[in-house]
């Protein structure tokens, strides 16, 4: 018997059991894997983006899914707090671009050992077990069935994660939970993940990281539904990188609707300082081909795929070049577009979109509407935002309310 379980050793299950116990709460946290925070390690290339240095109407502008449900928790738990919570347990931070902040060390495993020595301090207990089902009496929650036995309890919070990254324990164990005690679950599908592309333009430049582009991505009514600048990268499937994780999360449908990126290679010029340039390095390369004065302005892996849809041979000189040839080149360097067939699986996925409804969730202590003694909390809600930190700040603010909710229920029972 213990007062609460949460069952989830990741982001939101640790901020949810360490909040807890410091309230006063004798907490066991219950985790399939030998280890806590294993998806931690992974985050930010391995250096863990803690956080985002904004403000809360900076942090919602980046949540486009349910961001209002997520208001009053990052409210009371913003990216200072988050900031102050690591730093008051020795992780030395920084701020990079875009405000992302990182632990000094670059290492992911500073993240997550300060949080395993907070757990261990606050005197929760760690159980290495797969929760298979709450146990309910009386229509509320009581308890949680494991693999290895069954625990009693006045609370439990749920904060298994989405089904991203299954290999760290991630597969969506809490979405049956949550559904089979009454929840409804909007249909898990990936958000913050790679996109596959037609054709072959991609996969043959394949390695090419752009920097510095700007895309804008179109749905099938031609209305822009993402623009940004920033980095992108070709693969053998086709497109990834930040600029293209953050555009995913705005293709919402692809079973209805139709997604394609426009890149600018050359976002600082307009058109008609990008036409001046060609113009000066057409006259000054005169007698040069074509895909060679190309390779002056396009990285070397672009220049036979920008030769093929220009329709321009790539071996006539570039004095020969007509102004009709040069401005169909101009409008591919300005708009070069990838036609999406669809994302990556959810396996590969940053993030899970979808998840336990909002709407029978409490935005404020995050306590299930559909039956009492349930928090919920982390990625198995359905909110995600961007990347730059915003999804850990939704962890770490939705742990805290439901840490916070559940050991307050708890206490005023004794009380």
């Amino acid at each position: 018997m213990t007062d609460v379980i949460v069952i989830g050793g990741g982001p939101a299950g640790m901020m949810a059991a360490i909040t807890a116990a410091e309230r006063g709460a004798k907490v066991c946290l219950m985790e399939r894997n030998q280890k806590v925070g294993r998806k931690l390690y992974i985050t930010g290339k391995g250096r863990c983006n803690v956080t985002n240095d904004a403000d809360v109407r900076t942090v919602l502008e980046h949540i486009p899914r349910n961001g209002r449900f997520v208001t009053s928790a990052i409210t009371r738990f913003p990216p200072e707090s988050v900031k102050a919570f690591f730093e008051k347990r020795g992780v030395a931070l920084k701020v990079e671009r875009g405000g992302r902040v990182f632990p000094v060390s670059d290492k992911a495993a500073d993240v997550v050992d300060a949080l395993f020595l907070s757990l261990r301090r606050s005197g929760v207990e760690l159980l290495e077990d797969r929760a298979a089902e709450l146990l309910v009496e009386d229509g509320a929650v009581c308890g949680v069935r494991g693999e290895h036995g069954t625990i009693r309890s006045k609370a439990v919070v749920l904060a298994t994660g989405g089904a991203s990254y299954p290999l760290t324990g991630s597969t969506g164990d809490g979405y049956a939970m949550a559904e089979k005690v009454g929840h409804t679950i909007v249909p898990p599908q990936p958000s913050l993940v790679p996109l596959e592309t037609a054709g072959e333009d991609c996969r043959r430049m394949q390695g090419l990281s752009l920097r510095n582009v700007a895309i804008r991505v179109k749905n099938q009514k031609k209305k822009v539904v993402y623009a940004e600048q920033g980095e992108m990268l070709f693969t053998h499937f086709g497109v990834t990188g930040p600029l293209i994780l953050s555009a995913s999360a705005h293709m919402r449908d692809f079973a209805k609707d139709k997604y394609t990126i426009f890149i600018d290679l050359k976002p600082a010029l307009d058109e008609e300082k990008l036409d001046q340039r060609l113009l000066r390095d057409f006259g000054e390369q005169a007698n040069r081909a074509f895909h060679n004065v190309l390779e002056g302005l396009l990285p070397r892996l672009m220049v036979p795929v920008m030769v093929e849809r220009c329709g321009i041979p790539g071996d006539l000189p570039v004095h020969s070049v007509t102004k009709g040839q040069r401005r169909r080149l101009l409008e591919e360097l300005k708009s070069f577009r990838v036609e999406v067939t669809g994302p990556r699986p959810i396996a590969e996925a940053i993030v899970t979109s979808g998840g336990v409804k909002t709407g029978e969730v409490d935005p404020h202590t995050m306590a299930s509407k559909k039956i009492p003694g349930l928090y919920l909390a982390g990625e198995l809600l359905d909110v995600d935002g961007y990347t730059g930190g915003f999804n850990l700040q939704i962890a770490w603010s939705t742990g805290r309310a439901a840490g916070e909710a559940a050991a307050g229920m708890v206490l005023v029972e004794e009380a």
